[in-house]
């Protein structure tokens, strides 16, 4: 059914090449955003496999689950809670819920928060991100559904980069597997 859509963000995607300091590619997801189409299909798409496990609500990690998030959100028609990062040693304001990640694919801990009036008991939570490496971050925020009383359904993903075993225990779903997306720059 959104097999156009896969082709389309294939097609959109970049791998760009930061410099001669940098030892890695940086992925490049602008192009996503700029296609009305895409924008369109991506929340639709990205929900479907978990219609069924009716999410009462949708959380995204800082900073592109910002965008697709409230995409996914308003596909099932429910509520979207961001999971804020510090910027800067500020922190968001108001009582929150707290997770550290374990290291993610850079080796760093990322901490992440959402506030406790948003995410409570008898929550079904669907977790959102643009895309799943280690799977240290979807961790975090099931850490945080526990903390709060809520129930994670599993994570959408536009892309999976981890392997199958660790999808299957996250239960990630993804568009998009990270072997459709070319290497060269």
């Amino acid at each position: 059914m959104y097999a156009d859509l896969s082709g389309r963000l294939v097609e959109l995607f970049r791998w760009i090449d930061p410099g001669p300091e940098a030892d890695h590619l940086v992925s490049d997801l602008s192009g996503w955003w700029r296609d009305p189409q895409v924008l369109a299909e991506l929340g639709p798409a990205l929900v479907a496999p978990f219609r069924p496990a009716r999410p009462t609500v949708v959380v995204s990690p800082a900073v592109t689950g910002l965008l697709l998030g409230p995409l996914a959100a308003t596909a099932l028609g429910v509520g979207f809670v961001p999971a804020h990062k510090p910027v800067d040693g500020r922190l968001p304001p108001g009582p929150l819920t707290w997770a550290q990640s374990p290291p993610d694919f850079r080796g760093r801990r990322v901490d992440l928060a959402v506030r406790d009036r948003h995410l409570g008991p008898g929550d079904r939570v669907l977790v959102v991100d643009d895309w799943i490496a280690t799977g240290a971050q979807v961790r975090a925020l099931y850490d945080i559904c526990a903390a709060r009383g809520a129930e994670p359904a599993g994570t959408a993903a536009v892309v999976r980069g981890c392997a199958p075993e660790l999808a299957a225990e996250l239960r990630v779903t993804a568009l998009l597997d990270a072997a459709d997306l070319d290497r060269t720059p």
